[in-house]
């Protein structure tokens, strides 16, 4: 493997060191911290819902989009109308919590920023990211209110309207380059960032990609949908040359491609071509994954493209597939984090996202049952 990211060890632990408490191998020490993500923190709205409600709204069955004028009423007409349950959310904030989840001890692997209102939604985000011990840090503001993610349910389709509201509000002066809060990103060795954060604070994601890049650490980045890759380009562009490992789905990839000029539709080719995109840090390669549903998963090194059967799950099962991208990269970084093979981190993503879509909301057992 001419990769040397992540660095591919199969530690194993001596007789006299047995952990405490057994089972779980670790492969390095897993610190407080150590996990760094920055994105949008929304309360998830979700509803089951039926076709007339998402053609009232011209929402497709299947689709991320950023709430517009149009959208007002929606939020409003899905609690009278449906019966709704209430999640902390955001893609970034979601994958950090799973991460925890997996990881389960030491509390506080992860650490999340991003900014919300002074009101009640920003309270039970507070009190949800407590919960699930990640180390949430907000940017507090009383201009907006804190960010809602309305989940449209239908069938196993999941259409996204999101209202930023607070979480638009993020700002690097105001919170990211305080002393306090810049140790934190200095802690931590890898990092994450959905691409939703580029419509928000491109500053504040470069500053966090090029210190990463300069001390070898591994920074991350997903498409997160294909309005990202088709109107913010530019700041998508900007970024990559920092991004050690980036994530999408096979309808991001392929907005990806067009608008790159790839020429191609086929999925190993599009991850081939991202991955020998430009790199700033030539000591790692960059490593792209793509997840196609419940079919493979396409991962793409520098020597070579591997492919990984998901979990397979009847149908019968599936409850909600809204989060199990979140729950993928969630499981992913939390093997990353424990410098273990590729190869382990896409077992525990598979893992991650099979356990989430059973369920409703990004929410999880008490405990994983992950080997």
């Amino acid at each position: 493997m001419a990769s040397d990211e992540p660095k591919a060890k199969k530690l194993k632990l001596s007789e006299e060191e047995k952990p405490e408490p057994p089972p779980k191998e670790n492969a390095v020490k897993i610190s407080t911290n150590s996990l760094f993500g920055m994105g949008n923190p929304l309360l998830d709205i979700c509803a089951v819902v039926d076709k007339d409600f998402l053609d009232k709204y011209s929402l497709k069955p299947n689709d991320q989009i950023l709430a517009e004028a149009k959208h007002k009423e929606l939020f409003e007409e899905l609690v009278k109308k449906f019966k709704v349950e209430y999640h902390a959310g955001g893609a970034t904030q979601n994958s950090i919590k799973i991460a925890q989840w997996m990881i389960q001890e030491p509390h506080k692997v992860g650490t999340f920023f991003g900014c919300i209102g002074k009101d009640k939604f920003g309270e039970i985000l507070k009190e949800k990211a407590e919960e699930v011990h990640v180390d949430a840090h907000y940017y507090e503001q009383d201009e907006e209110p804190t960010g809602t993610c309305a989940a449209c349910i239908t069938g196993d389709n999941r259409s996204l309207v999101a209202n930023l509201a607070a979480a638009n509000c993020y700002k690097k002066d105001k919170h990211l380059d305080l002393e306090e809060n810049w140790k934190l990103v200095e802690k931590a060795k890898v990092y994450y960032i959905a691409g939703f954060f580029l419509t928000v604070s491109l500053e504040s994601i470069l500053k966090v990609a090029k210190h990463a890049s300069e001390n070898n650490k591994l920074f991350c980045m997903n498409l997160s949908a294909p309005f990202i890759c088709q109107f913010f380009k530019d700041n998508l562009m900007q970024v990559m040359p920092y991004v050690d490992v980036l994530f999408g789905n096979e309808t991001e990839a392929a907005a990806f491609a067009k608008e790159q000029d790839f020429d191609t539709k086929d999925i190993k080719e599009i991850a081939r071509k991202t991955q020998a995109l430009p790199k700033d840090n030539k000591k790692r390669q960059r490593v792209v994954v793509i997840t196609q549903g419940k079919d493979e998963t396409v991962m793409a090194q520098s020597d070579k493209i591997e492919t990984f059967p998901v979990v397979k799950t009847d149908p019968k099962y599936i409850v909600d597939t809204n989060g199990a991208g979140d729950a993928f990269v969630g499981g992913f970084l939390s093997e990353l984090v424990q410098e273990k093979p590729l190869d382990q981190c896409v077992k525990a993503a598979h893992y991650a996202a099979n356990v989430i879509i059973q369920r409703a909301g990004c929410s999880f057992p008490e405990k994983p049952d992950f080997k």
